[in-house]
């Protein structure tokens, strides 16, 4: 692993330093956007079950053009698909101004179904895009750096946003939102982006499609370890999408003395530093690759565990429930940057895009199967949001043994 230090990094890679800005700006903005609706959900429904709805929305449609978003991330030059979607969302983010009662929760949540997609394109084309302006040896830390970021971001994204929707109400965070998407864009536009493309890319889109889609997939079924690394991420987010989008949230609204949007940020910032904490803690003690893939398991299981010492101590301090949190996604953060710096070793550049939106579009299913269920059974009666936190828990922690056990055969090495 690379010992270019994180300030290093920023200083000397111009092109990384811009990827990397757009990407905290627009996030810090979607932060502000998601403690808005989910406190226009719970003042206009009181529905632990759209909550869930909501997350379940929002990730099946950031899973539902996943393949088209590899391939164009794999055909187009990827910078312009950041900036388009970026472009799109600043008007987007502005419609929700028009949420004004409980008729209007169902348009707004197929509004932020399609900023997701648009989201999907963008984190397709981007995780593409690192191995083209930073070499080989600096993926660790650039990948840790990212994922601490957005941590960061998720952390003053959510905290602030709390403060400006208790305050301020739900429009100043839309209009916030729709502020960085715009920011986000002029810091992309100097960036130079240079992209391998294959020739089976120089064909009609439409009637190269599906062949293409399908070598995507082909690339990930021919390498056993690299079938088994793409479903990292699900392995977490199969519990983690109750855990995290349902479980968390509706324990974020009822925290005496904090008002239901600083409660929502209060959980969102311990997320955040967690998921920043782990991927520097693992790109400085993990550093055996060779057992990463195992690792990645047993940092679920590390999660998992965690999340049912929440459940079982919900009641009794809540600050001891966010530094069970805080550790909770500690685990996760890692989880993410090692399965993620793998592919990108792994994968070469003209396929790149289309492996990645298959790793984006099973852990989607996963968080979105996760979330749904959990929303339901919690507004059903069938679980309390103790017993919730538990059992999902639970689960996750026998996937990530799943996952660990899961021993791949023979591999074809690219690295």
């Amino acid at each position: 692993m690379s010992s270019i230090g994180y300030l290093e990094l920023i200083k000397t890679n111009h092109e990384y330093r811009r990827l990397w800005s757009a990407s905290i700006v627009s996030m810090l903005g979607e932060w502000f956007n998601t403690i808005a609706l989910f406190l226009l959900i719970f003042k206009y429904t009181d529905s632990e079950f759209l909550l869930g709805i909501l997350f379940t929305v929002r990730m099946l449609c950031f899973a539902m053009l996943q393949p088209i978003s590899g391939l164009l991330a794999d055909r187009v030059n990827r910078k312009h698909i950041m900036i388009a979607s970026n472009l799109v969302q600043v008007i987007l983010a502005l419609c929700f101004l028009g949420v004004n009662g409980p008729e209007d929760i169902w348009w707004m949540m197929g509004l932020s179904g399609v900023m997701m997609l648009l989201h999907g394109a963008y984190v397709t084309a981007e995780k593409a895009a690192m191995p083209n302006i930073v070499p080989k040896e600096d993926l660790a830390t650039a990948n840790a750096l990212s994922a601490a970021s957005w941590s960061s971001a998720l952390c003053l994204g959510a905290m602030l946003g709390g403060v400006i929707v208790e305050f301020y109400g739900t429009d100043a965070a839309f209009i916030i939102d729709s502020v960085t998407f715009l920011i986000g864009t002029l810091i992309l536009l100097p960036l130079t982006l240079p992209q391998s493309y294959s020739d089976e890319m120089k064909g009609p889109l439409l009637s190269t499609a599906y062949s293409n889609i399908k070598k995507g997939l082909g690339r990930i079924l021919e390498e056993s370890r690299l079938l088994r690394v793409v479903f990292a991420k699900a392995s977490w987010n199969i519990a983690g999408g109750g855990l995290a989008g349902v479980f968390l949230v509706v324990a974020g609204s009822d925290v005496e003395g904090f008002g239901a949007a600083l409660g929502f940020g209060l959980f969102f910032f311990a997320r955040g530093i967690g998921t920043g904490i782990g991927p520097i803690l693992a790109r400085r003690y993990l550093k055996n690759e060779e057992r990463w893939p195992m690792l990645i398991g047993l940092l679920v299981v590390a999660s998992g565990f965690f999340y049912l010492l929440v459940g079982l101590t919900l009641d009794i301090n809540i600050w001891l429930t966010v530094m069970l949190v805080m550790l909770a996604h500690s685990a996760s953060g890692g989880n993410w940057v090692l399965s993620t710096i793998l592919t990108q070793r792994w994968v070469e550049d003209e396929i790149r895009g289309r492996v990645f939106s298959i790793d984006m579009l099973t852990m989607s299913i996963a968080f979105s199967a996760s979330s749904a269920s959990a929303g339901f059974l919690l507004e059903r009666g069938y679980l309390t949001l103790q017993t919730g936190f538990q059992s999902f828990a639970i689960l996750m922690i026998v996937s990530g043994f799943v996952f660990t056990l899961w021993r791949p055969g023979t591999v074809k090495s690219n690295s």
